[in-house]
């Protein structure tokens, strides 16, 4: 499944994809790249059992029973299926007891069963089927009545179609049941999200070592992807903001070349076994102004701040007042205006590149050990130039512990 992000960064590049003209000068040292990731190890069954049961024990305690999943970052979480979701109904239930039990169109179901990790039914329905009574008939089967959760980002034609099919089943979010689950990493996890975050760096790196005059964002992103592969990693998107459009986080549709004193935004992240790397990185191609470099070192010590003011049992949100408190000193701003920072200090990452809980105002969650963070607080002066450094941290019970070290300046990426 697409991840908004993959989105965003496609609508970006969009006006960019004639540009097929060859690098003004050939790529040095690229085929000497090797993989970074040949030992990472797989989220492993036992894990996912561990996981099924936890949800469960919860189910109990809240009087669940079922969690119905369709395909997404979730249901690899639990079953380890990578699947997409299309209006061909495939649905995951996990009930508070008995078997798993998967429905799924009958001619996807050898696909769907390639990446099922745990055990489980696989229920076909055939074309001219109803899909939503399987589901209906799979939960009767397991002694299913009352309350069932739904994954949050379940679908309202699944949803809909579960409700019409039987009228046994009060619908309830299943966000208290998913969040707890999802929202400590396992050292497994831990594992593949600093893999991921390697790759990212380094290839990061060896794209800063080997952008050319002239060249715009498409053909950097393209680098940047085919690098990331060759390190062993799977790109999940490319951000390149160059010039004016480092200004609007996201990009602009308007061209962007790179030309001297270009300031190049690059916001890129890739998964290892599904876990999500997302690492930013800005500077000058070429002679930098104070400005530019002022800007650049209130973003860094944004960076700081974020990380000092972490502690288990602070209110995630305070990481991000803190941060804002000092760039309103520095005069930017108030608050989320412009020109600032008007988008949040971070978020939850995990399987999904944008997870709860955020570092924004008001979010109450209180940090724990095992949490994964973004720490990405840019400052965006419109019509000019936007500056914005990210890296990826874990809570640990001795503070926030990076996945990869702050960039030290304009001239360097930061070393591993």
């Amino acid at each position: 499944m697409l991840s908004r992000r993959t989105l965003l960064a496609s609508a970006a590049g969009a006006p960019f994809i004639a540009a097929t003209a060859p690098l003004a000068a050939p790529v040095t040292g690229a085929s000497r790249l090797k993989s970074l990731t040949g030992g990472a190890k797989a989220i492993a069954r036992e894990e996912r059992h561990a996981r099924i049961d936890k949800v469960r024990s919860m189910m109990a305690q809240r009087k669940v029973a079922a969690l119905l999943i369709e395909p997404g970052s979730t249901l690899e979480y639990f079953t380890g299926i990578r699947w997409h979701r299309s209006e061909r109904a495939t649905v995951a239930i996990i009930p508070a007891r008995g078997e798993l039990l998967v429905v799924t169109p009958a001619f996807e179901a050898p696909s769907v069963r390639e990446t099922l990790q745990v055990d489980a039914e696989i229920r076909p329905w055939d074309e001219h089927e109803n899909p939503f009574a399987r589901i209906a008939q799979g939960l009767h089967e397991r002694g299913a009545s009352g309350a069932v959760a739904v994954e949050s980002t379940m679908r309202f034609f699944v949803v809909d179609g579960v409700r019409q099919a039987s009228n046994d089943f009060d619908i309830e979010s299943a966000d208290p049941l998913v969040r707890p689950c999802r929202l400590i990493k396992s050292a497994a996890e831990l594992e593949l999200m600093q893999a991921a975050n390697k790759v990212t760096i380094e290839a990061l790196r060896f794209v800063r070592a080997n952008v050319r005059l002239g060249m715009d964002s498409t053909e950097i992103a393209t680098l940047m992807n085919s690098t990331t592969t060759a390190l062993g990693g799977v790109p999940e998107f490319a951000l390149v903001l160059l010039n004016e459009a480092s200004a609007y986080p996201h990009g602009s549709i308007t061209r962007q070349t790179l030309r001297e004193g270009s300031i190049i935004l690059m916001d890129c992240g890739c998964t290892v076994q599904g876990y999500q790397s997302d690492i930013s990185r800005t500077w000058v191609f070429g002679h930098a102004s104070a400005r530019q470099r002022k800007i650049w070192t209130t973003v860094k010590r944004g960076q700081e701040i974020a990380l000092e003011t972490a502690k288990i049992g602070l209110p995630a949100g305070r990481i991000d007042d803190a941060v804002r408190e000092y760039y309103e000193g520095e005069g930017w701003g108030p608050g989320y205006r412009l020109p600032g920072l008007s988008h949040r200090t971070g978020h939850g990452i995990g399987l999904d590149v944008h997870e709860f809980p955020y570092l924004v105002h008001g979010d109450e969650t209180l940090l724990q050990a095992g949490m994964c963070f973004s720490d990405e607080p840019g400052i965006y002066i419109p019509g000019e130039f936007g500056v914005r450094l990210e890296d990826c941290w874990t809570m640990t019970t001795s503070g926030p512990k990076l996945f990869t070290p702050l960039a030290v300046s304009f001239e360097t990426m930061g070393s591993l």
